[in-house]
Parts: C-alpha cells; sequence; structure tokens
C-alpha cells in the first residue's frame, strides 16, 4: 500500500467542513464563563432562576439541588421571597455554594495580585486553569484522593491554581488539613507566602469559621509557628501552612501533611545526597490514601530520563498512583492570532487541506504535515495562524518545541525528529486490545536436553508471555510459512534493556491482508534462558521461524572470548530446526563461513529496517495488539547525529521486534499460500527464499 492509497481511504477534508468545525471549536473556547453565575464553570449543574438575581439564572453544582436555600429560591423565586422564611438565606447559600463551586470561590473571596501591577484583583480562572480544576475536582466529588502529576506549557498560572484549590480545601472544606508547598527557589517561596498574605488579608474572617461560631479572644487570621519563616498557622482552621525549597531538602522534612504542591520538579537539580526522588518521599510518605487528601507534582519539562519525566510516564502506562495531566500551548487563549477577514480564512484553512501531506520545509518553517496535525489535536485556525508566526522565530522546531510543545511526547523529547507520524500511530493504536491470556510456554523436555517438543501454554496472571490468539490447531485451511517469531536480546538487570520475543501471524497475506502480531514475551532473564524461551514460544506457534537479533549475543563473544553466544545459537540449531541464518559476505565466505545465525543490525541494516516500519505503520501493513508498542514508536527519534534511538530514558526493545520481524515478513519469507486441505506437516511446509538463505527454510 503506498501514499496515495492512503490517501484514497481518508477522504479529502472538504473546506466549508474545516470552516464549520473552526466557528464551533471558537464558540467552544469563548463560551461564556461567568464564575458569580455558574455560567461555564465546569461539573455537573442545574439552572436556577431568581427573579432578583444580579446575574440572572444561577447554575449551581448538582450537589446543591436539594439544600434547604435552593428549596426556598425554587418555592418562591426571589431572594427577598425565600429571605422572609429564612432570614440569614444568602449566608447559607453562599456557604453551601463554597463547599462544591471552587470558580465562585475563588472569584468571590480568593485576592492575587495583578499580573502587570496595579490593584489586586479576585482570582477568575482562566481556560487552561478551569481545565485543570476539572481534573482535580473529578477526583473529589468521585470521594478520591487527590493524586495528579501536570505537564504543562509556561505562564498560565498553574502553579497559583494549585496553591489557591489547596486553601480552599484548608479554608472550606475541612478544619486541620495540613498543606506543604515546595517550590524550586527560594525566590519561588517568598512568592507563594506573599500570595498567601494577600489572600488572607483579604478574606472574611466569618467565613473562616462555622456560622454562628465565635473567634477566640485576639484570634489572628495567620501567624508564624515558632521562630520558622516557612510555617505558618491559620488558628480559625486548626491548619498549618508551610513552603520549603528543593535547594534546601531539609526544610521539607517532617510534619503532619495532607496536602503537597510540588513545583517545578523537572528542573529540581540532583546532586549528592539531594535526589528529587528523595525529596518527593519525604514530603509525601505520611499522606494516607484518603478524600480530601492531595499531592500534585508539577513542571515544564526539562529533557528525558530524569525523575519527572520517569514518573510521568509510568502514570502514562497506569503504573504509580498519579494520574497524567498536560496542559499544551493550544490549550492557552493567548496563543491565537486573528484573521484580517474571512476571506484570509478561507485562504489560510484551503491551504492547510491542500499541504496536509507535505513532509519537508526549511528550517524557520513547519511542514504541511505537521500543522494538520495540529488541527487533528484540536487547535482552531487561529491558533495555527500563530503557530506559523511564532515559528519563525526559531531556527529548528526543537527550539519551538521546547517553548511551546503540542503534545505530551514534544514537550519532553525536542532534542530529536520524530520518525513516527503520531496520528498514523493513533491509526495503528485503533487495533490494541488486551491480550486474551497471559503465562508461559512449556516444552516436553527439561532446558538441559533442549526438548522443544509437545509445547504447551500455562496460563498464569503474573507470566510475561501475553497472547491476543493462540496457535491455529485448524488444519482445514492450512497456510505456508504462517507464523514468524522475533526476539531481541536485552539483559539480565531490571536495569537493562528488556528481552523481547514477538510471534507474526502470517495467514491473513495469504488473501491480501496484514500480518499481526499474536503473542509477545517480555522480560529479564540469562542469554541462554532467553534464547531458549524463544524457541519453546516458536516451537508452540507452529515452528515458527525464529529470528534472533544477535548484536548482544556477538558482542556477548567478543567481550568474553568463550564463545558462549554462538554456542547457544548452535545449541538451538541443532535442537530446533526453524532457526533463521544470514548469509556472509564474500570476505566472510572466504574464511570459511557461509552463514552466521540471527538477524545483525548494523547502520545498514537499522534503515532498512526502520524504514520498513516506517512504511507499515503509516500504511496499515500490520495489524499491532499491544499498547506499548505504540508508545515505543511515538518515543522514537532521528537524533541530529543521524542516528536513531529511543528518547533517554525510554525503550525501543518492542519497537525492533516490529521493525525485523515486518522486513523479514515482506522482504525475504515467501509470501504465504494456502495448500491443499489435510496438507501432512502443512503448518511445517516453507518455500525457500534465495535472499534470507534460511537454514529453517524446506
Amino acid at each position: 500500500m503506498d501514499t496515495e492509497n492512503q490517501l484514497i481511504q481518508e477522504p479529502i477534508p472538504d473546506l466549508a467542513g474545516v470552516l464549520a468545525e473552526n466557528a464551533r471549536r471558537q464558540a467552544e473556547i469563548s463560551s461564556s464563563f461567568n464564575p458569580l453565575s455558574g455560567e461555564g464553570a465546569g461539573g455537573p449543574r442545574f439552572p436556577l432562576e431568581v427573579s432578583d438575581s444580579p446575574y440572572g439564572t444561577l447554575w449551581l453544582p448538582e450537589e446543591m439541588s436539594e439544600c434547604r436555600p435552593v428549596q426556598l429560591l425554587r418555592q418562591y423565586g426571589s431572594f427577598a421571597a425565600a429571605a422572609r422564611i429564612m432570614p440569614d438565606l444568602e449566608d447559607q447559600l453562599t456557604r453551601e455554594r463554597m463547599l462544591h463551586d471552587f470558580p465562585f470561590w475563588a472569584a468571590s473571596f480568593a485576592t492575587i495580585k495583578r499580573k502587570g501591577g496595579g490593584e489586586d484583583v479576585k482570582f477568575v480562572l482562566n481556560r487552561p486553569q478551569r481545565l485543570f480544576v476539572e481534573k482535580l475536582e473529578s477526583f473529589r466529588r468521585a470521594g478520591e484522593p487527590i493524586r495528579i502529576i501536570m505537564l504543562k506549557a509556561r505562564q498560565w498560572g498553574g502553579s497559583t491554581c494549585a496553591q489557591l484549590y489547596m486553601a480552599w480545601l484548608q479554608l472550606v472544606h475541612r478544619k486541620g488539613l495540613n498543606s506543604l508547598i515546595i517550590a524550586h527557589q527560594s525566590a519561588g517561596t517568598d512568592e507563594i507566602k506573599d500570595m498567601f498574605d494577600r489572600m488572607i488579608a483579604a478574606y472574611p474572617a466569618r467565613l473562616m469559621r462555622e456560622a454562628g461560631e465565635e473567634p477566640a479572644p485576639g484570634e489572628k487570621k495567620i501567624e508564624g509557628v515558632g521562630h520558622s519563616r516557612s510555617a505558618y498557622r491559620v488558628p480559625a482552621r486548626k491548619c498549618k501552612i508551610k513552603v520549603g525549597t528543593a535547594e534546601r531538602p531539609d526544610s521539607c522534612r517532617g510534619g503532619d501533611y495532607n496536602l503537597v504542591h510540588l513545583s517545578e520538579v523537572g528542573i529540581w537539580k540532583q546532586t549528592e545526597g539531594k535526589k528529587p526522588e528523595d525529596i518527593v518521599r519525604s514530603a509525601c510518605s505520611g499522606i494516607l490514601l484518603q478524600p480530601l487528601t492531595m499531592i500534585v507534582l508539577e513542571s515544564t519539562a526539562n529533557g528525558t530520563g530524569n525523575y519527572f519525566h520517569r514518573e510521568y510516564l509510568d502514570a502514562k502506562e497506569g503504573k504509580s498512583q498519579f494520574k497524567p495531566f498536560f496542559i499544551g500551548w493550544m490549550d492557552i487563549e493567548q496563543y491565537s492570532l486573528p484573521f484580517a477577514d474571512a476571506d484570509e480564512k478561507a485562504a489560510f484553512a484551503a491551504a492547510l487541506i491542500e499541504g496536509r501531506m507535505q513532509t519537508t520545509c526549511d528550517s524557520r518553517h513547519q511542514s504541511g504535515e505537521y500543522l494538520w496535525y495540529l488541527w487533528k489535536q484540536g487547535a482552531t485556525l487561529e491558533a495555527i495562524h500563530w503557530y506559523v508566526a511564532e515559528r519563525l522565530k526559531y531556527s529548528d522546531h526543537a527550539q519551538m518545541a521546547a517553548e511551546y510543545p503540542s503534545d505530551e511526547l514534544e514537550a519532553f523529547s525536542h532534542s530529536g525528529l520524530r520518525v513516527f507520524n503520531p496520528e498514523a500511530v493513533e491509526r495503528l493504536a485503533a487495533g490494541c486490545s488486551d491480550p486474551v491470556a497471559t503465562g508461559d510456554v512449556a516444552t516436553a523436555g527439561n532446558r538441559n536436553a533442549l526438548d522443544f517438543s509437545c509445547p504447551r501454554f500455562i496460563p498464569d496472571d503474573r507470566g510475561f508471555l501475553k497472547i491476543w490468539a493462540y496457535p491455529d490447531p485448524d488444519e482445514r485451511m492450512p497456510v505456508s510459512d504462517r507464523y514468524l517469531c522475533v526476539m531481541d536480546v536485552g539483559g539480565k538487570s531490571s536495569k537493562a534493556d528488556w528481552t523481547v520475543i514477538t510471534v507474526f501471524d502470517r495467514q491473513p497475506m495469504a488473501d491480501g491482508g496484514e500480518p499481526e502480531v499474536v503473542a509477545q514475551w517480555r522480560g529479564h532473564d540469562d542469554l541462554d534462558l532467553v534464547a531458549y524461551k524463544a524457541a519453546e514460544i516458536a516451537s508452540y506457534y507452529g515452528q515458527a521461524l525464529l529470528v534472533i537479533e544477535s548484536n548482544t549475543i556477538e558482542t556477548h563473544d567478543s567481550l568474553t572470548d568463550n564463545g558462549q553466544g554462538s554456542f547457544i545459537l548452535n545449541q538451538i540449531r541443532d535442537h530446533y530446526p526453524c532457526l533463521y541464518a544470514r548469509k556472509a559476505s564474500p570476505e566472510q565466505i572466504k574464511a570459511g563461513r557461509e552463514r552466521y545465525y540471527g538477524f545483525h543490525t548494523n547502520r545498514q541494516t537499522k534503515q532498512d529496517v526502520i524504514n520498513m516500519l516506517v512504511k507499515c505503520v503509516r500504511d496499515g501493513l500490520y495489524v499491532e495488539r499491544d499498547r506499548d508498542a505504540c508508545n515505543e514508536l511515538l518515543q522514537y527519534e532521528r537524533r541530529h547525529n543521524g542516528t536513531y534511538g529511543a528518547v533517554m530514558g525510554c525503550h525501543d526493545d518492542i519497537l525492533m521486534t516490529r521493525a525485523i520481524g515486518l522486513h523479514i515478513c515482506y522482504n525475504e519469507m515467501e509470501r504465504p499460500i494456502r495448500l491443499p486441505a489435510k496438507s501432512p506437516n502443512a503448518h511445517l511446509y516453507r518455500r525457500r527464499s534465495a535472499s534470507a538463505g534460511n537454514e529453517a527454510q524446506f
């Protein structure tokens, strides 16, 4: 399948449709937001018509629908009439609404410094702050502990929003909630303290206490704790607020915290005895996993392989307690450039559609393919118009991505160029699913005997082998050259690269379809044990052609000088009949070697297999089942020195089994053919391939 055929499958976008969709997006972005009336303030809400409301219709949180003040307002239709029944109605309604409506509380009672100078103002959420608060509220409304790791673009007030949300929990929801805020540098702690001072100074003292509760004699709104300049107490709420810095981790130790905000974690410096993970552990270890507790780690990206990057990836993969949250440049209202008129907008949209397959451009522009990707990600035409203009500041995409990431991967990995189109990876990911079984494969004999006969699957929820489709036992429609098993060798240590064994089913190719991934083993073990495991799995799948990527094995031989790697391959050859071998070079033949077992990855063969994988992902030439494979595709880059590799801190072991396997599927193995029904040993039938020189073919 070539690019033109791919275009036939995807209809050319309609200009009128793009303009209509842009109008819808613009309307959504500019939709009314009034935190005092509740319009557009997020969360499930219901309308309440009150004739003498200064804001017209009130849009109140669903949690308030049955409270007494709302019932009276529904019954009497006005504040004046309802107040005759409940004289303190407005105070009770305010207190009830404060409890469920953070945007209302912030815009009514949280005073902050005006950006750019001038008089202090109330905190009215901007669009990315509303998105962030909605994420926070999704935890609180569900009665779950709040655990978020946030990757963010710059300059939208994410830290301020997180800190005021914690203050809301402390001042409104429950007494005795202690908070800790750790900034990157000491200047940040000063700003945080100044923010709390401003807010508390302007905050109504009566709202710090329950209705009818009297203040203690001489009670202050906020006071220092001992001689510390970093800890403060709010007596009316029986809570403490502590601020610290990653530069002085001792200031973050100890204390009984319920709410923790860790700011700019990605740029915390790691020094001897002061690792970011140690600071985080010290700050958060005592926090219980219960409602109205909160831990937020947030940062702009600062490269890959560091603590924040690793934690974010674990959250994305569902391996941690935290949920990932990303705010990119297109979520921020100010990054938008209006058009002069409707004609200019239409011309821009038409050019966007026409150039959507363009992959090349000069150093100060972005390719048409990338700009179309921004559109598919939800950016408006006005936002893309701004991006095109802003891009002229920067001499390459990496510089632009560092300041204005379009997605999570770009935020972290702007050092190189993406190899795989994210949109193509998204299409591939549509075929991914949970495996039908996990477990292991065992064969008849013990490993010392290297008897790979009579393979059987042993279910085990903790097993390393994932199966999406079992071997086909039905030989009524036998197919030649059906299964292919590929192994990329890793290391034994848990910190080493993974060993991955992938099985492809090539039966669909007999009818013009695409090969599909049907099984995968991923783990760590000794070199000989993982090689034998590959032979066991290949045997289970109809004595599949077994391709072992031999670089690690050959490197092992050269480093140890004991030939163990070659010995292992020779052992497998003697006991497993379908082992892949590559032809030797003319020089090697002269030296007496006509073939070598295993697939050797060098600069040329790696370029070949990656090119093949790019084509297969782009054109839908194989069926993927494993979501981790798609993650690796998105984390793979071409570096400035021309080499390929995973983003620092990530892996490409699954990806390499796909690259090698698909190269062999399409370029070295014969295309599968259907054989006569009930052909004896049909699953073993293979046609010889002149290009491969495989030991296994007969």
